[in-house]
């Protein structure tokens, strides 16, 4: 059985997805019942020199549905454009990241493979194919940033365990 480029991105995309919505509903529901404001954990930082948790957030939405609109165009930047959303919106961000992974087209995901895709960051580019695209960078990059702001919960006190990172897991014969 081989593993299509779907497969390795919305699919895995996905799962982590889910678990972030999922993460970051018990994160609401532990600050409320602590008395935690959610607009500070909005802004938190493991250390200076990091981006908050809103940047991590955003970013796992960016490195999910960007790049599966970055398969498309052959073209991927930082983020932009997604203003500076509040807790709510964050969660809001992770659905509509769900919604457009879970509606990506397999085929058209997959006929990417071997097209060229540009990263384009200032005024430097960093040319992949798209599947090294998703492998060498989105991936690393999506999973990187959902573990960081799953940790940030977990320093704030969330009962989080590791299957609520992981998520759902795909099992079968």
């Amino acid at each position: 059985m081989s593993v299509s480029l779907f497969d390795v991105s919305a699919v895995s995309y996905l799962q982590v997805l889910n678990a972030v919505s999922g993460f970051l509903d018990k994160g609401k529901s532990h600050f409320a019942e602590t008395g935690i404001d959610l607009s500070d954990i909005v802004a938190f930082r493991l250390i200076d020199d990091m981006s908050p948790f809103q940047f991590q957030i955003i970013s796992v939405a960016h490195h999910s549905m960007g790049a599966l609109q970055a398969l498309e165009s052959g073209e991927f930047t930082p983020p932009m454009g997604y203003g500076e959303p509040d807790y709510e919106g964050l969660q809001a961000l992770i659905q509509q990241a769900i919604e457009a992974v879970g509606a990506a087209d397999r085929d058209a995901i997959d006929q990417c493979v071997g097209k060229k895709l540009i990263f384009k960051i200032g005024d430097n580019e960093v040319p992949f194919t798209a599947e090294n695209f998703v492998n060498s960078f989105s991936l690393p990059n999506f999973y990187f940033h959902a573990a960081t702001a799953y940790d940030m919960l977990r320093m704030k006190g969330v009962p989080l365990g590791k299957l609520d990172f992981i998520g759902a897991l795909r099992m079968g014969t």
